[in-house]
């Protein structure tokens, strides 16, 4: 299976290798071709390399790893053509650009709604499946707890897509929490301030979420 990357930032550089690691063939997408030159030469990273609209072409599964600022442009550069019936999944956050409060980050979206609903809203024929949004890009591939498996909280208006992505999930090693429909992107978005908070008061980076069960 193919998996197009739109977006090269760390989270989209950790994803790609990650999935060439788990034995899949991966494009990684780039408003600048020639900046991810380095990267390549300098990674174990043995894929290709093209912009939005080409990665998009490219991927059985598309991975949205973009800004959340600039997530709505980046599905409109990659084309609609190349859509079709994939499965794209959100990684994106909605963050502001003002600096965070105490540790707390801002966000352009209201408690009511989410940046996953409007990308959702804007491109209906997507099937989206929020993922990989509460955590940082160094523990989105296998991560190593000595407690265990961390969880990773998903949502989703199309079944389906969720059950591949909880596949992939699997692979990565993470414990898979299925919270429903769209609509819950409005909780799992505001995970990823939770999950930041020790990092900006004591630079505390290393650690992940988990839901405990009785």
């Amino acid at each position: 299976m193919k998996i197009g990357i739109i977006g090269s930032g760390i989270v989209g550089q950790t994803l790609a290798l990650g999935f060439e690691k788990h034995g899949y063939k991966v494009m990684i997408g780039t408003r600048i071709v020639r900046k991810l030159e380095n990267w390549k030469n300098e990674s174990s990273f043995h894929g290709l390399i093209g912009n939005f609209s080409e990665t998009a072409a490219f991927g059985d599964i598309l991975i949205l790893a973009v800004k959340g600022s600039a997530a709505e442009e980046a599905l409109k550069l990659s084309g609609k053509e190349n859509h079709a019936d994939k499965i794209v999944i959100d990684t994106t956050n909605p963050i502001a650009d003002a600096p965070p409060a105490n540790g707390v980050l801002q966000f352009f979206t209201g408690q009511n709604e989410s940046l996953m609903e409007r990308l959702q809203a804007s491109f209906p024929h997507l099937r989206l499946v929020k993922a990989f949004s509460c955590i940082g890009s160094a523990h989105m591939v296998n991560p190593d707890f000595s407690e265990g498996k961390p969880s990773m909280f998903i949502c989703g208006n199309d079944e389906a897509a969720k059950k591949e992505v909880r596949k992939i999930l699997d692979l990565f090693g993470f414990l898979t929490e299925d919270m429903g429909k769209a609509e819950a992107a409005r909780a799992i978005e505001p995970l990823c301030i939770l999950w930041c908070i020790p990092g900006f008061i004591e630079n505390r980076w290393n650690h992940a979420l988990r839901m405990l069960k009785n």
